[in-house]
């Protein structure tokens, strides 16, 4: 049923653009780390920059366990699952990289997203694709989406970057993961121009 892609072609493209949201796992090397799975779906935060490679908007939040397991060995994976039409399960799984915001490539990797940049942004994780493949998704659910949820860009976007950066070096495990690996530079870099 499953089928491995040499590349992310114009109908797989297609698929992960028509999808809402998506999941990103991550593990660190240690046999008893955690291993992290989160999900991501803000309008527009992920890019399909090539064949064979995908970039996200990292945006603060509670942990910044993909960035550190990132930074430690890059494994990473995505995947999308289809909610409505055709059963389908999409993995990418991958070698990703976190851009920060001092970072010389932050300016031409933002500026990818449109008016997906917000605030909140910490990073930009950029994953280069090693093995595409799909799955049925016959036990997948039927779900609908609403709309957008705005908390989260509401509530950051009260905070000027300076406080932003403090409640980044104020949140416990943002500068070091669950697992003590280093996560986020901290203090966080000033968004380059």
């Amino acid at each position: 049923m499953g089928k491995v892609y040499a590349r992310i072609d114009d109908r797989l493209r297609a698929f992960i653009e028509a999808q809402q949201v998506f999941f990103v796992a991550s593990a660190p090397l240690s046999g008893d780390g955690h291993v992290n799975i989160s999900p991501k779906g803000r309008a527009g935060s992920l890019a399909l920059l090539g064949e064979h490679e995908l970039a996200y908007l990292d945006f603060g939040g509670s942990h910044a366990e993909t960035l550190a397991h990132l930074r430690e060995n890059g494994r990473i994976t995505l995947m999308w699952c289809a909610f409505e039409g055709p059963p389908k399960v999409l993995r990418v799984h991958g070698h990703g990289e976190p851009v920060f915001r001092d970072d010389p490539r932050w300016a031409e990797l933002v500026a990818r997203f449109g008016d997906a940049d917000a605030p909140g942004l910490r990073a930009i994780v950029v994953v280069r694709a090693e093995r595409i493949s799909d799955s049925c998704g016959f036990a997948v659910p039927f779900m609908d989406y609403r709309e957008e949820r705005t908390l989260h860009s509401d509530h950051f976007g009260r905070k000027t970057d300076e406080e932003f950066a403090a409640y980044c070096e104020a949140k416990e495990y943002n500068g070091t993961s669950i697992d003590g690996l280093p996560a986020l530079p901290l203090p966080l870099p000033a968004r380059s121009a």
